[in-house]
């Protein structure tokens, strides 16, 4: 999220989202107690620190970044949000509803990465929603096993169905043929929105185009790595190597340089 080469306030700014991002992930999936409720006194304590008067170091932090570069508080909001719909809504019936579901646990990272560069327009944010949704389908993809044993199932419903994958498929390793079939069909559905996606690089601005390139180059890497183990990640974690992502990263930069330059 933040690489150790960028300038100290533009690191330590992305540092505060993705702190408060994990924050929330960890509240809403692994906290013992009352979720529903720590998840609330975080969302009060995130308006607090809108108004300067967080007392947690990490919110006082936030607020900090907020104020500077006029971050809105909705995105952090929807992260919230998502965290609360994980108590309650375990499965998805389709793909849409899947969707509206990254369009508050993802979508607003990159929102307010587009922010923190004053670079979010419209158009760019479209592109970037596209991003986001399929790095979030990518981590569905390699956590099968992980949602499982939080009792939750992320791939819709219908599209299970069509492939004859049950619950039970889904918790078999090595996984069963019919479960790598679906999680083929997962991985170039978000392959695809990538692509759809990737126009954003090249009306961005040098730091947030290396920023997002990054981002977006370790969504490529892991779809690689679903390939490479048979679209199995049951019977061991997927992982991209960083020669990987680095080598999409320099791909992405060069491409969205030759666009830059047809514009």
């Amino acid at each position: 999220m933040a690489p150790r080469w960028l300038p100290r306030a533009l690191r330590r700014d992305l540092l505060a989202i993705y702190g408060f991002a994990r924050l929330a992930d960890q509240l809403g999936d692994d906290a013992p107690g009352d979720r529903a409720a720590l998840l609330g006194a975080l969302e009060a304590e995130l308006h607090r620190a809108f108004d300067g008067r967080a007392s947690l170091p990490l919110l006082a932090e936030l607020g900090a970044t907020a104020r500077r570069r006029g971050l809105a508080r909705e995105p952090f909001l929807a992260l919230i949000e998502a965290n609360r719909r994980d108590q309650g809504v375990r499965r998805y019936a389709t793909w849409s509803e899947l969707e509206g579901y990254c369009a508050l646990s993802a979508n607003p990272v990159g929102h307010l990465v587009l922010a923190l560069f004053g670079a979010a327009t419209p158009e760019r944010t479209r592109r970037s929603d596209a991003i986001c949704t399929a790095l979030q389908l990518v981590e569905h993809c390699q956590d099968v096993a992980e949602d499982l044993g939080r009792g939750r199932i992320y791939l819709p419903a219908d599209e299970r169905a069509r492939f004859g994958v049950g619950e039970e498929e889904l918790r078999q390793a090595p996984a069963p043929d019919a479960v790598r079939r679906l999680l083929a069909f997962e991985c170039e559905r978000a392959r695809a929105l990538l692509l759809r996606g990737e126009p954003l690089l090249a009306t961005l601005p040098g730091l947030a185009r290396v920023c997002v390139a990054g981002f977006t180059a370790g969504g490529h890497a892991a779809l690689d790595a679903l390939e490479r183990a048979g679209f199995d990640a049951a019977s061991r974690p997927v992982v991209p190597p960083r020669r990987d992502v680095a080598r999409h990263a320099l791909r992405l930069l060069a491409r969205s340089l030759r666009r830059g330059a047809t514009r």
